[in-house]
C-alpha cells in the first residue's frame, strides 16, 4: 500500500503539476515547523485513533499498524515519536491544520487507488524525508511483524507440570504462601496465577519484555521498585507481584465483594486497570452492575468493537478484551483446582 496525503482544496488559475506523495494541510500561522525544528526538538508529534489498526496498549506494550509505521520513521529521523490519540478524524484533521501536529496517520482515501497519511502543509523536508524512506512492502512487513510479537510462539518458557506432586503445586509453594500475605489474597490463588503467566518458569520471557515467574513488565518493575536485573529472581519477582496486587485491589475497592474485586484485580493486572475502568463505566451506563464481574465480562470483550472502544465514555480505547477475559476464566478455574486438591 502507498501511503500518500492530498489537499483538502485546490488553488485555482494555477498551471496543474503532480502532486507529492504526500501534501500538506492548511496552515494558520506563517511559520512553517519543518524536519531541522522536528530534529531540534527531538520529537515526532503525529496523531491518530484508537483501534487494532491504528493504535493500542496490550499488556504495557503499544502496537497498531499506523503507531509501528510512525514509530519506525522517527527512529529513522533519529528522534522520538509523541503518538496523541484523537476521538475522531474530524478532531484529528483539525489538529493538523492548527499545527498541533507534524502528521495525522490514518488511512485517507484520495480515490480509489491511494490511501495514506496527511502531513501539515510546507512541511517540505518532513514530506521528502517520509517519500524516501517509506516502501510499500513496509506495510506488509510491518504486519506479520506484529503478529509475529502476538504470537504464543515468542513467549520463550519452559512448560511445567500443573502439580509436582499430592499437595504440592509447585517449587515455590512457600514463596506464595510468604507473600501472599502482602496482599492478603489465598496462596493457592496467587499460584494459580502464576501457572497462568509463566507455567512456574522464572525465566520466562515474553515478546514485550514481561520477565519471570509473574511476568512483570520492566516499567511496573521500576514502579514496584524491582531492580531489572533481579526481575528473574523468583523471590523478588512474586514478593513485587503481590505488591502490585494489592496495588490494584487499592484502586478497586469501590467494589466491596472481595471475590469479585479479585476477578477485576485478576482482569487488571493482565489488560491494564484503565481498560477494566472503561468497561465499567459501559456497563453501568447499560444499566448493569459496574461491580459485578458477569456484568463488566462482556463489555471487555466489547471493547475490541469501534462502536465501544470509541465511545465518548471510554477513555483508554482498543483493547484486546478476549485475551483478558479468558486470562480470568482460566486462573479462577485453575485456583478451583488447586482449592480441591491443596490445603
Amino acid at each position: 500500500m502507498i501511503l500518500s496525503c492530498f489537499l483538502l482544496a485546490c488553488n485555482s488559475g494555477k498551471q496543474d503539476i503532480p502532486a507529492p506523495p504526500w501534501q500538506g494541510e492548511t496552515a494558520v500561522t506563517d511559520t512553517v515547523f519543518d524536519l531541522p525544528q522536528i530534529e531540534q526538538a527531538g520529537e515526532l508529534i503525529a496523531l491518530t485513533l484508537s483501534g487494532p489498526d491504528t493504535y493500542y496498549d496490550y499488556r504495557g506494550r503499544h502496537l497498531g499498524l499506523e503507531y509501528l509505521l510512525c514509530q519506525q520513521f522517527a527512529t529513522h529521523l533519529g528522534v522520538r515519536l509523541r503518538m496523541e490519540l484523537c476521538r475522531d478524524t474530524a478532531e484529528a484533521l483539525a489538529r493538523l491544520a492548527n499545527c498541533e501536529a507534524d502528521l495525522v496517520a490514518l488511512r485517507f482515501h484520495a480515490d480509489s487507488l491511494q490511501t495514506g497519511w496527511r502531513i501539515g502543509n510546507g512541511k517540505t523536508q518532513l514530506e521528502a524525508a517520509l517519500h524516501e524512506w517509506f516502501r510499500p512492502e513496509l506495510t506488509a512487513q510491518t504486519l506479520r511483524e506484529e503478529q509475529q510479537l502476538l504470537s504464543q510462539s515468542t513467549v520463550r518458557r519452559r512448560v511445567h507440570a500443573p502439580m509436582l506432586s499430592k499437595g504440592v503445586i509447585s517449587h515455590y509453594d512457600e514463596l506464595f504462601k510468604h507473600y501472599a500475605r502482602t496482599c492478603n489474597w489465598d496462596w493457592r490463588l496467587i499460584a494459580a496465577q502464576c501457572y497462568q503467566e509463566s507455567t512456574f518458569d522464572p525465566e520466562a520471557v515474553s515478546w514485550a519484555g514481561a520477565k519471570g515467574l509473574m511476568q512483570i513488565m520492566p516499567s511496573t518493575a521500576d514502579h514496584l521498585g524491582l531492580p531489572r536485573d533481579q526481575m528473574t529472581d523468583p523471590e523478588q519477582n512474586i514478593a513485587a507481584a503481590t505488591r502490585y496486587l494489592r496495588e490494584l485491589e487499592h484502586s478497586l475497592l469501590d467494589i466491596h465483594n472481595r471475590t469479585e474485586r479479585q476477578a477485576f484485580v485478576l482482569a487488571s493486572y493482565n489488560g491494564g486497570i484503565f481498560h477494566v475502568r472503561d468497561a465499567m463505566r459501559l456497563a453501568e451506563r447499560d444499566h448493569h452492575d459496574p461491580h459485578l464481574w458477569a456484568d463488566v465480562k462482556p463489555y471487555i470483550l466489547k471493547l475490541s468493537q469501534p462502536e465501544y472502544y470509541r465511545d465518548t465514555l471510554v477513555h483508554y480505547g482498543y483493547m484486546r478484551g478476549s485475551e483478558t477475559a479468558d486470562y480470568v476464566d482460566r486462573v479462577r478455574a485453575r485456583y478451583d483446582q488447586y482449592r480441591r486438591k491443596v490445603r
